[in-house]
């Protein structure tokens, strides 16, 4: 059975930072590239920032410069880190592992609220 259980989100103010974590099971976790999205009432589900598996990242542009992404494949977990953090992050963080060869998944999310 494959799982996403991600962790870390919370109640920060802004300018401050937080890291999200995202614990992976059932799947050989070095086969996928890793995501990580975000999504508030109304809107689409847009993607944060992505890592390859072979560690290359890309960073959306709403947050480039204040979010990192990384992954461990020894602890088959990916990261977010995210600091200067601003009101307008606020939403449901959710982690997704994609493969065109084995499939895609989703966490259940975490929520991450910036109050200003």
């Amino acid at each position: 059975q494959v799982q996403l259980v991600e962790s870390g989100g919370g109640l920060v103010q802004a300018g401050g930072s937080l890291r999200l974590s995202c614990a992976a099971s059932g799947i050989t976790f070095s086969r996928y590239s890793m995501g990580w999205y975000r999504q508030t009432p109304g809107k689409q589900r847009e993607l944060v920032a992505g890592i390859t598996r072979d560690g290359t990242s890309n960073i959306s542009e709403s947050v480039k410069g204040r979010f990192t992404i990384s992954r461990d494949n020894a602890k088959n977990t990916v990261y977010l880190q995210m600091n200067s953090l601003k009101p307008e992050d606020t939403a449901v963080y959710y982690c997704n592992a994609d493969s065109p060869l084995y499939g895609r998944y989703w966490g259940q999310g975490t929520q991450v609220t910036v109050s200003s």
